[in-house]
């Protein structure tokens, strides 16, 4: 049985990573499109916004390195739904 959690195999951390970049992308867009359009005032926001934009470029670091481990591993059992998967692919 698998061990609970969000890390319970490279590409299960693959794929957080993968969510993680999606979504501070947007964030870090509409964040921008905020700055553009709206013109905020708060003197908070000149510190905020760039955050998002920050967050995107460390998750695709992570993205890039998980990923290069995931594709070094070992090659996939013969039989198993991962090669079957691979060849349909």
């Amino acid at each position: 049985m698998a061990a609970p959690g969000p890390f319970r195999s490279p590409t299960s951390a693959v794929r957080l990573a993968a969510r993680l970049l999606c979504w501070s992308l947007a964030a870090a867009m509409a964040g921008a499109a905020v700055d553009v359009l709206g013109r905020p005032r708060a003197g908070w926001w000149n510190a905020v916004w760039p955050l998002p934009w920050w967050t995107f470029a460390a998750a695709a670091l992570a993205w890039t390195v998980l990923r290069a481990r995931e594709k070094s591993g070992p090659p996939p059992p013969p039989g198993s739904a991962r090669e079957d998967w691979e060849q349909a692919a």
